[in-house]
């Protein structure tokens, strides 16, 4: 996407937290594929209860708390770029909800100041502020 605004998709897979690849969550490995895959973003979001096709309620209220939590991984791109993206889900997702919704892109770029994870935000140069001197 690069700075561009405009109509774009956004992907939605509902999993569980426990869900796995390889040994590694498999929220993780979405992620990672989605970034090696130049797509604009990925985020993470653990939900504190839901459920899916099993019919059984998963909650962080209960004294116990629940090991299962409901997650979503969301990346928004153009539609070629998730379309694109696509067969590497139907790989690593055998159980779960995945979703498809277009959205509008008010704005897309780097924050001022970088995200507090240098390493993340880095460019090749190591600078995390977009490139500009300071």
């Amino acid at each position: 996407m690069n700075g561009s605004t405009g109509a774009a998709l956004r992907l939605t897979v509902h999993l569980g937290e426990c869900d796995t690849w390889h040994h590694k969550p498999l929220y993780a490995e979405i992620v990672h594929r989605a970034r090696a895959a130049g797509l604009a973003g990925a985020g993470v979001f653990r939900g504190i209860e839901g459920f899916g096709a099993s019919s059984v309620v998963h909650t962080q209220r209960l004294l116990s708390l629940s090991e299962d939590l409901p997650v979503a991984v969301v990346i928004v791109d153009t539609e070629e770029r998730v379309r694109g993206f696509l067969p590497q889900l139907e790989e690593l997702v055998t159980g779960g909800l995945v979703t498809l919704e277009p959205c509008e892109v008010i704005r897309y770029g780097g924050r001022a100041g970088g995200s507090g994870d240098s390493r993340a935000d880095a460019d090749e140069d190591g600078r995390t502020d977009g490139g500009s001197a300071r």
